[in-house]
């Protein structure tokens, strides 16, 4: 019989149901109840930041940070285009303009070489997304932000527990943004958080996620009623969702350590690979802490992935290339504009491999069938 190894397979800590339960009988539904408190201080103590709000995606994260930042139409956010659509999108949405710019061919994060190149007086953000779990170059990034006064927001969503010189990401730029999908190691189904490290934005964020009101102080005393007082929207969960999702943070480091281990033996049982010149594994600099979240490869060229994806499958094995470029898209011809040759992000894009990656993923049936794809 064909052993079937799906792309990803979510990881239940076992608690969630119990933890749902008690929400249940709590008679709280809605957003900012027990388990939403309980996971924004969790969130707060483990990353060490100021503030962290729930939302109810990643997208939400970034759209309540485009707001923050009070994109207007035409203010300009650099940003690569090896990403997912949510990342432009947020900003799209207020009028802003996604300046996309190269990655760099070792990490497939932005190249923070080309940004000051990139800045002009429309230059709003800068937005490094952090891939695989594997952090920018933030002191470069910071220090160009603070010498033009720009707003840093780091798009953090695979990247909970990841560090760039043992500082967690998503806690080094103004602000960042998690995703808790089905897809990422720590996961509520949907759901996400902004962090905010700018105690100057503390209470715009509060009163944007309550939909632009300031709900927040009346129900902490402040205001003896509460009006629409600002741009806002829905960005609260549910608390279901919020339930859920504390159950996986109490599990978080063991979750990321099994991760890590996992991507510890494909990076190991495909050495030899690299070294006979057919595969490129990960490169993780040495500053930095990554969280497991994705293990690819990057073949030699567009064809051969084809052709390796196709033999993975008639294995049992789902693999998956991943983001086609954003500036390449319909959508991003027409609201974006490209600095410079996205020569890595083009060639990159068409070349690179994710492996299964989820506890108790079988790695070496994996393995094994990528070798004798390459007839090793």
């Amino acid at each position: 019989m064909l052993k079937k190894i799906p792309f990803n397979r979510p990881y239940l800590i076992g608690t969630e149901i119990e933890n749902i339960k008690v929400a249940l009988d709590n008679n709280h539904l809605s957003g900012d109840g027990f388990f939403t408190n309980y996971c924004h201080n969790w969130l707060e103590l483990n990353l060490i930041c100021n503030k962290a709000l729930l939302t109810h995606s990643c997208t939400a994260a970034l759209e309540m940070s485009a707001m923050l930042a009070n994109i207007q139409p035409g203010d300009e956010i650099i940003m690569p285009s090896f990403t997912f659509v949510s990342t432009a999108n947020a900003f799209v949405l207020r009028g802003g303009v996604p300046v996309f710019i190269d990655i760099r061919e070792d990490t497939c994060n932005m190249d923070e070489n080309i940004i000051e190149d990139a800045i002009t007086p429309r230059t709003k953000v800068i937005l490094p997304v952090h891939y695989a779990g594997v952090s920018c170059e933030m002191d470069t990034i910071n220090y160009i932000a603070k010498k033009y006064n720009i707003i840093v927001i780091e798009d953090a969503a695979q990247s909970l527990l990841s560090t760039y010189k043992n500082k967690k990401l998503g806690t080094i730029g103004d602000f960042g943004t998690f995703s808790f999908h089905e897809t990422k190691n720590i996961t509520s189904g949907e759901g996400g958080c902004l962090t905010i490290n700018n105690s100057h934005f503390f209470e715009r964020a509060e009163i944007i996620r309550e939909k632009g009101t300031n709900r927040k102080k009346f129900f902490r005393g402040q205001v003896d009623k509460y009006s629409w007082v600002d741009i806002g929207s829905s960005f609260l969960p549910n608390e279901l969702t919020s339930a859920f999702l504390s159950a996986q943070l109490n599990a978080a480091e063991n979750i990321t350590m099994l991760r890590r281990e996992l991507w510890n033996k494909y990076h190991n049982a495909l050495y030899e690979i690299e070294q006979l010149g057919f595969i490129r594994r990960p490169f993780i600099p040495e500053y930095c802490e990554h969280n497991g979240h994705i293990y690819y490869i990057i073949l030699n060229s567009f064809e051969e992935r084809t052709n390796l994806i196709n033999f993975l499958s008639s294995c049992g094995i789902s693999a998956a290339f991943h983001y086609v470029p954003l500036h390449d898209s319909q959508e991003g011809i027409k609201c974006s504009r490209t600095f410079g040759f996205l020569t890595n992000t083009v060639d990159i894009s068409k070349r690179l491999l994710r492996l299964p990656m989820w506890i108790g993923a079988d790695v070496f049936y994996v393995c094994e069938n990528i070798k004798k794809f390459f007839k090793i």
